[in-house]
């Protein structure tokens, strides 16, 4: 490293397919910067989903194109390497993924005044809490984020959080939740073609209107309240209209969806699709839904509306607010009525505007962010000798 050059060291806890772009996009967007990312769990910690319910090995690449070291934190051992890791790269900040996981905690009070602690997450207020645990929370997270000098928000819900938890104007900059929209806007005939063929191996005529639930099958997500709502949008339906549901995803509610809606040809489970599948899936749809009773953003609808999907979600979505509320291509519904949920889908399939791939955010723009502050910071001050 030369001495001009300023490091930047994130903790994650293992590799996700919707950062891998970000690292690589940072480790090549300027050669007076250094990064490492530091993974707080092994490999082997989390092959396994649990919620998913299997082994889960992605075919696209999340460890090429940047540095990373991997540690096991949730032992006292690998704790004191990790730190020891850090130490011996010198950053200029640390940028920390979450602070509830082994190790993250103990990272950010370590570090804290010596290095200054960037802060990413996706938290929001939209869970209601009985006042006795809300004031709880709030007297824990005013602590924990004592420990932070920057975070970084995602949208409105995130910041009110942030706020919430003690956070000043000046500690908080935006960076848009965002996923890699290149990844999904290349070769968009090819995958128009896989769509084609998607939708003709289910059955599905070229004028239906699909909607796709994409992600994991399990209660907080509330697969079976969307497939009770469809199948009575689908009973009380204008013959002409013909309309589809995609499941496509696996988890604990799987079997219990397939017994229950297994025999209605209009609802199709396709189970698990790894990432390099998943632009083909959304090009099939004309509506994602995500109707979670707690999702803290739902980054499935960046990815929808990337591939020009219309939208669906319940007012538990934390992305709602940024990405869907006002949108003549969104429709936004109380995530416990199932009446409200029906006349959003009417409505919802019905429409016929679809967004545009130029008004979503991408990882780009996290990417600048993050560099600009780092061209901001003033390393002079900066020594640890913990």
């Amino acid at each position: 490293m030369s001495e001009h050059m300023k490091s930047l060291a994130i903790l994650s806890t293992h590799p996700i397919q919707y950062n891998a772009p970000l690292y690589r996009m940072l480790y090549l967007a300027n050669q007076e910067i250094e990064l490492k990312v530091f993974y707080s769990k092994k490999t082997d910690e989390v092959l396994f989903d649990k919620e998913f319910g299997q082994i889960i090995e992605w075919d696209i690449p999340l460890t090429e194109g940047y540095q990373f070291e991997s540690f096991q934190a949730s032992l006292k051992t690998g704790r004191k390497d990790l730190i020891d890791a850090i130490h011996a790269f010198k950053p200029a900040a640390i940028l920390v993924y979450g602070w509830n996981f082994d190790g993250h905690l103990s990272i950010m009070r370590h570090f804290k005044g010596c290095i200054p602690i960037w802060f990413r997450g996706d938290s929001t207020l939209l869970d209601p809490l009985p006042a006795s645990k809300r004031l709880l929370r709030k007297v824990a997270l005013n602590w924990v984020y004592r420990f932070v000098d920057l975070a970084f928000y995602v949208g409105q819900a995130n910041l009110r959080y942030y706020k919430w938890c003690g956070l000043r104007n000046e500690q908080l900059v935006y960076a848009p939740h965002a996923v890699d929209n290149a990844f999904f806007t290349k070769d968009v005939k090819k995958k128009e073609n896989q769509a084609t063929q998607l939708r003709t191996q289910l059955g599905i005529g070229s004028n239906a209107v699909v909607l796709l639930f994409a992600g994991k099958l399990d209660p907080i997500k509330q697969p079976v309240f969307l497939a009770n709502a469809f199948s009575h949008v689908l009973n009380h339906q204008d013959e002409k209209r013909e309309s589809h549901l995609i499941f496509v995803g696996s988890g604990a509610l799987e079997t219990t969806l397939k017994q229950e809606f297994g025999a209605n040809q209009h609802i199709h489970f396709v189970g698990f699709q790894n990432q390099s599948l998943m632009p083909a899936w959304y090009q099939a749809a004309d509506v994602l839904c995500l109707p979670s009773m707690s999702e803290t953003w739902g980054l499935a609808v960046n990815e929808a509306l990337v591939n020009e999907c219309r939208v669906l979600v319940s007012n538990r979505v934390g992305c709602a607010e940024d990405l869907v509320k006002g949108k003549e291509y969104g429709a936004i519904f109380q995530w416990d009525n199932s009446n409200d949920l029906i006349e959003a889908m009417r409505t919802i399939i019905a429409s016929e505007e679809k967004p545009s791939v130029h008004e979503i955010p991408s990882i780009d723009v996290f990417c600048k962010s993050i560099l600009e502050q780092l061209v901001r910071l003033d390393t002079s001050t900066i020594n640890c000798n913990k």
